[in-house]
């Protein structure tokens, strides 16, 4: 593998241009709810030590995601990157569990001194039986895919999103509601990339409890009972010693601070962010969903 530096391409090198984990604490949320449905995505065992993704390109100028075994050498370049270092990243041909046409991501950058980005040709000898190139969901569409990377984007822009949200809403200054009855709807642009405009609180279905918050809710709970499939639940370090919570399920995807508030995102709600304030329930269920949370080592 060769880094971005190098300016003569080589046929056989892979220019790297980013790395992502894929553990049960940490993956692209863009290929499933979960560790192991994101492992099926890519065809890969949902081993509990994960891999590393390297994606880069041929010197031909295709696309490629080549998986690695190597999960700590991919952790270092990418906390390397992170504080602005350079790191060559070149992991061990012996680490390489398989190279897979395209990116699941899209990215905005390319190779220097290769052709433009472009799915590889299909190999002859696979046939139709090789692996489709894979690509990033459609911006312009609502789905599972752009729901989960929605939640996504208001874990990593929570003070833009946190801030839109009065405290009156905030904290359920309504008579001590249970958490179903402090949902409220909230409208804005979840899209990839984009923490859209200012949220509208509106009173859900009349009743104060919005029938999809309340779905979130008793499935969530029922986490705590049968506790899901690897990586369904994630936490990561939040200030003040909170953990941020990012959960998901079956069309839904739900983002908490445990000592804040929750927002919610539903496939049947295009582009809809929903929030739960913090009635006297909510606190209880964080706490105990953070207790079965996969957590970065």
């Amino acid at each position: 593998m060769a880094g971005t530096d190098d300016t003569v391409a080589d046929e056989d090198a892979l220019f790297v241009l980013t790395a992502v984990l894929m553990t049960p604490a940490q993956f692209p949320s863009v290929l499933g709810d979960d560790y192991v449905a994101a492992c099926e995505a890519l065809g890969l065992e949902p081993y509990a030590e994960g891999y590393g993704l390297v994606l880069g390109q041929d010197g031909g100028g295709a696309r490629w995601t080549v998986v690695v075994e190597d999960v700590s050498l991919v952790a270092v370049a990418i906390a390397s990157w992170d504080c602005g270092m350079e790191y060559d990243l070149s992991p061990d041909d012996r680490s390489v569990v398989c190279a897979l046409p395209g990116w699941p991501l899209a990215l905005a950058v390319a190779a220097p001194g290769v052709p433009e980005p472009h799915d590889p040709e299909p190999d002859p000898a696979a046939g139709e039986a090789g692996p489709a190139p894979l690509t990033p969901p459609d911006a312009e569409v609502w789905g599972a895919a752009q729901r989960r990377l929605g939640a996504d984007e208001i874990a990593q822009q929570w003070a833009s999103w946190r801030e839109q949200i009065d405290d009156g809403t905030a904290f359920g200054r309504t008579g001590g509601k249970t958490p179903e009855e402090e949902g409220s709807q909230a409208s804005g642009d979840a899209a990839e990339g984009d923490a859209g405009d200012a949220p509208r609180n509106a009173e859900g279905d009349g009743s104060g409890r919005h029938p999809g918050v309340r779905r979130v809710l008793e499935e969530s709970l029922a986490y705590v009972a049968t506790p899901p499939p690897p990586g369904r639940i994630r936490s990561a370090f939040a200030p003040g010693g909170a953990r941020t919570l990012r959960v998901d399920g079956p069309g839904w995807s739900l983002v908490a601070r445990t000592d804040d508030i929750a927002f919610v995102l539903l496939d049947e709600e295009p582009r809809e962010v929903l929030t739960i304030g913090r009635g006297p329930g909510l606190p209880g269920l964080l706490e105990s969903l953070d207790a079965l949370a996969a957590r970065p080592a």
